[in-house]
């Protein structure tokens, strides 16, 4: 489901999905990179590539998979520590439900 979360002071609007990410699972870091969620892929990415050399890259699937189910989660919380709210009532439900709102 996607939801749509604004900024108070700066009204920037940032679209994103909330459950399992598709676009983590085929293109690891890049998601996060696009986001401008640095942090988050500068960390996949080291991930990545330290876990890769030892495994002949058979890692770099099993990172993705595993940040496929979580990134979007972690994306949506930083989001609201930065101050982003709902933009309106459908978002806010979806994060009630999903437990990223009480």
């Amino acid at each position: 489901m996607h939801i749509s979360m604004t900024h108070p002071t700066t009204h920037a609007v940032k679209q994103t999905k909330i459950g399992f990410s598709w676009t983590t699972l085929f293109f690891g870091f890049f998601p996060a990179l696009f986001r401008g969620d640095w942090t988050w892929a500068l960390i996949i990415a080291l991930l990545q590539i330290a876990t890769g050399t030892f495994t002949w890259g058979i890692s770099i699937g099993v990172i993705s998979i595993i940040f496929a189910f979580i990134y979007n989660g972690m994306y949506v919380r930083g989001l609201i520590n930065k101050g982003f709210a709902p933009s309106d009532q459908a978002s806010a439900d979806a994060l009630r439900a999903k437990g990223f709102l009480h």
